[in-house]
């Protein structure tokens, strides 16, 4: 099997730029694609998630192509059917493009990874279905591969499960402004990640759509269609984790590019964490800086709403001199694998006593030893744990490769620290 050691050293003060954001960038695609003309995207993200997307878009005849570092998306406004269209591991594609797959003027089939099988599409199903569209998928409408016949969304009023992912009610939003009438969308108590939804709404005002909160829990989207525009994807909160993380547990200041300080980006909560747990955050002209302490401490922190983020965190929880508790984080178990689980094991791994429950982790720092650390086929625990191997000897990452899925220069950037 393929591996990287990571060899401990003095980082140096730092200045980099995560690639852009794959939340973003893939939630443009889908609005340049809805869009009858000519889009271009400056700094989008290339990976595989973004590929599994740009992959599935031509399937349905709309044109992606290459732009110097950017995208030019070409479309009539229209989407055909697709036959199969392949999501790969990516979450994201295998939800908006369900939803965009019942806009179709055809049938096709949402497919992915055996792991893709695994994970709950039911309530994004059952919501297209209150809006006119025939969809369905395997084992009772709750699983991949999921079959749209296509031929529009009606529009209407419906309740979204939010619970497992706010990707559900995304893909609603971002299919709505094509739909025939109105769409009004609740959303159940319990709704995680709902900063995702902020930034869904901004992609699409972008674009020209009119969709907005008309109450703490609801949303309408008229149906405007989109219209074609030229947009600039912010670098990614969610990959900028790794670097704060790396500056936290080896004390140097790393300051990431190309965030504005406002953004909405759901993992720029990480940052309030670091922050009770000793780290200094500053921004300026060059970016948003993170400065680690000379000792870390435990938090107890809710994570609802930056679950990505958990996994970063947890590292560094082991470099502090008190236990850490997160809660709030249960969809971390259908995650690209059984996140908690996981981190159980490679944390163990580390040294650290830890604990978990169905929407929780505890973690205790222990003895440093050297670790070899599964990696599951997913990039998050490959980037998180590579960061400890900053500041601990010994520390092998098996199958490095699985962070192309949304970095693929990460190893590239951790050497240049």
């Amino acid at each position: 099997m393929n591996t990287y050691e990571v060899r401990p050293r003095k980082v140096a003060d730092r200045t980099v730029r995560p690639p852009g954001s794959k939340s973003i960038t893939n939630r443009a695609l889908i609005a340049a694609a809805l869009a009858a003309g000519e889009s271009r995207l400056a700094g989008p993200l290339r990976s595989d998630d973004t590929g599994a997307m740009i992959g599935c878009l031509r399937k349905l005849g709309v044109q992606v192509s290459d732009a110097g570092a950017g995208l030019v998306v070409r479309s009539d406004g229209a989407l055909h059917g697709g036959g199969r269209l392949d999501a790969r591991a990516s979450g994201t594609t295998a939800r908006f493009i369900t939803a965009a797959a019942a806009l179709a003027y055809g049938p096709s089939i949402i497919d992915g990874t055996a792991r893709m099988r695994e994970r709950p599409i039911g309530a994004l199903v059952a919501a297209l279905r209150g809006l006119g569209a025939v969809i369905d998928a395997d084992r009772d409408g709750s699983y991949p591969p999921v079959r749209a016949s296509g031929g529009g969304i009606r529009g209407g009023r419906i309740t979204i499960d939010g619970t497992v992912s706010s990707q559900f009610i995304s893909a609603v939003l971002l299919s709505a402004p094509r739909a025939d009438g109105t769409v009004t969308v609740e959303m159940s108590e319990g709704t995680v990640s709902r900063p995702y939804l902020t930034t869904t709404l901004e992609v699409m005002a972008s674009f020209g759509a009119d969709a907005r909160w008309i109450g703490p829990d609801t949303i309408t989207v008229a149906p405007t269609g989109y219209r074609p525009t030229s947009f600039e994807v912010e670098a990614d909160a969610s990959a900028a984790v790794y670097p704060w993380a790396a500056a936290a547990i080896t004390g140097a200041t790393i300051t990431v590019a190309g965030i504005h300080p406002g953004s909405t980006q759901a993992d720029m909560s990480a940052l309030g964490v670091l922050e009770r747990m000793g780290s200094v955050v500053t921004t300026t002209a060059r970016g948003i800086a993170v400065t680690g302490p000379t000792r870390l401490e435990g938090v107890n922190a809710d994570l609802n709403h930056c679950p990505d983020a958990a996994l970063g965190l947890a590292v560094v929880a082991t470099f502090a001199r008190s236990a850490t508790r997160f809660t709030n984080i249960a969809n971390l178990r259908v995650k690209e694998t059984d996140r908690l689980a996981a981190l159980e094991a490679e944390l163990t791994r580390l040294g650290a006593r830890v604990e978990t429950g169905a929407d929780w982790i505890e973690i205790h720092p222990g003895p440093r030893r050297p670790a070899r650390i599964r990696t599951y086929d997913d990039h998050r625990m490959a980037m998180s744990f590579a960061v400890a191997g900053l500041a601990r000897s010994g520390i092998v990452i098996e199958d490095p490769g699985c962070v192309a899925k949304t970095w693929p220069g990460f190893f590239d950037m951790l050497e240049s620290l």
